[in-house]
Parts: C-alpha cells; structure tokens; sequence
C-alpha cells in the first residue's frame, strides 16, 4: 500500500508478539494509520538477533519497550500500557497468556472497552500444539517436494488476517476477542489446491501448456497465458496452429510450446512478450 487509506487513525495498537506474523501484522496497522507500541522481553525479539534488517523495517515507527512480563514491574509497564490501548495482539500459548494474567475473561474485566487478538498455531483445543509456518503448510498439502517453500506463506497470510481481525475489532462498541490461527491461514492458501486447481492436472497447475514454467536457452522462463487471446498470441509465436482448451493440454502442445522456448534467450522472450503482448517472465 504505497499511499494506505488511515483507517485506523487514532487507534492505539499494543503487541507482545514477537517473530513474524505479529510484528507484520503490527506493520500493516502503522500502514493504516494506527498508533503502535510493542512489548519485548530484556532479550529483545528473535527476529532481532537472526535478522536485523527484517526487524528494522517490521518495526519502523513502532514504539518499542522492553518489560518483564514475569515480574511485577514488568506488570506494571504492561498495565500501563493496556489501559490507553484499543487492541492488544498476542502470540503466546492459552496456557502461557493465562500465568501471565492475560487470560481473556481478566483482561475483559478490568479493560472493558479493550479488545484482544491472540495469534495461535491452530485454532480451539489444538491452539497449544507446537508449530511453524511450514508444519502448517505441510498439514495443508503446500509441500509437495523436499524444497523449502519460496516464503513463510502461513506466517505473511496470517498477518493480513491479524490485520482484518484488528479493523473488525475496532468496529464494534464493546472489547471482543479473535482468534486468529496460522493453520487457518494456511488452510485459506490451500483452498485452490484443494479445488484442484493446482493439482498437476488443473489448468493452473501444469496441465495447461500457457500456464507453466520452462527451461529457456539462458534461464527460465514463467509463462501465464491462460486466457484464450494470450494462448492464441504464445502459440502462435511457437508455431501452434490450435489455441482453444482442448489444444492448450495437449501432449503435442506442450513439447512445441517447450521447444521454441528453449531456443530462445531471456532477452529474446522480454522482446516477444512486450511486442506481442504475452504475460511472462524471465528468470537467471
């Protein structure tokens, strides 16, 4: 969001999450406009220590503070804080926000007006399993080979929903409490999958020969020409005569289209693309 609509204008956000998905989710509010204070332990976040440029930007315009929740002045900084804040976020266990007096029935006693979002692994009764961005895309079907996914897709997907979660609770009179789980944001990801859409043999998942990736003569090459007048513009480059449906999963369709791709360069395939308008990409 280059220039964010500043919805949450006037909203005090405080977080005691740390990692990924809360700071993230943190960072998306400031977009919107909010006021953001953030809890760390005297340790400070992990993400500090392994990724200091990552940190930096998840946390720019953050208003960091170090406090001991296990001690009381830690409580006391906590308290402080919670009683000018509008939404609390939280990424510990049930167990753990319960010993450390964050249990939602307290919190909704002595801060009426505030509301919380806990982060979880998993939702319900399964919220105090251990877990990662990539056993929650595992239990999802979004692991299909031994090579580690492109990004933390639970960890990203789950901070929008964190983000929603806190513009849904600003929306309403009185504190309430979501729940957001990792797990469910990964489910939310898998959902194509699941339709078989990106199963091997759904149109965007291979079977389509405009929609794939190929080996071209420097490089790779991500093609997604999957509507009717960009398969038309790619076979007709590839010397295709046929472009409907039925051509397009073709056997004999996806060895031309894969031949005359690698015998091209990258540079080759950007001219081709701006010239006759075919959505691809080149890769070293």
């Amino acid at each position: 969001m280059a220039r964010p609509i500043r919805v949450l204008k006037g909203t005090r956000v405080l977080s005691l999450a740390l990692n990924l998905p809360g700071p993230a989710a943190l960072m998306r509010c400031r977009q919107m406009g909010a006021t953001c204070v953030k809890l760390e332990p005297p340790s400070g976040d992990p993400m500090g220590h392994y990724n200091k440029a990552a940190y930096a930007q998840l946390h720019e315009g953050v208003k960091v503070l170090a406090a001991d929740l296990k001690t009381e002045a830690g409580q006391k900084i906590l308290h402080r804080e919670l009683a000018k804040t509008n939404v609390l976020l939280t990424s510990f266990r049930p167990s753990a926000l319960e010993k450390l007096g964050l249990g939602w029935s307290k919190l909704h006693r002595l801060y009426p007006a505030l509301s919380q979002v806990a982060i979880v692994g998993a939702p319900g009764p399964r919220a105090e399993e251990p877990g990662h961005d990539l056993t929650y895309l595992a239990d999802n079907g979004l692991v299909p080979g031994l090579e580690l996914p492109a990004t933390l897709y639970a960890d990203m997907s789950g901070s929008l929903m964190v983000s929603e979660a806190v513009l849904q609770a600003v929306s309403q009179e009185r504190g309430v409490f979501i729940e957001v789980a990792l797990s469910d944001a990964a489910a939310y990801l898998a959902l194509p999958r699941q339709w078989g859409l990106t199963q091997p043999t759904g149109s965007v998942g291979g079977a389509h020969a405009g929609y794939r990736i190929y080996p071209c003569k420097d490089g790779r090459v991500a093609v997604a020409a999957l509507e009717p007048h960009f398969a038309a513009a790619l076979c007709t480059a590839a010397g295709v005569a046929a472009a409907d449906m039925r051509a397009m999963l073709a056997p004999a369709t996806h060895q031309a289209i894969a031949a005359f791709l690698l015998g091209q360069t990258r540079l080759e395939l950007d001219r081709l693309a701006v010239k006759k308008d075919i959505p691809l990409h080149t890769m070293a």
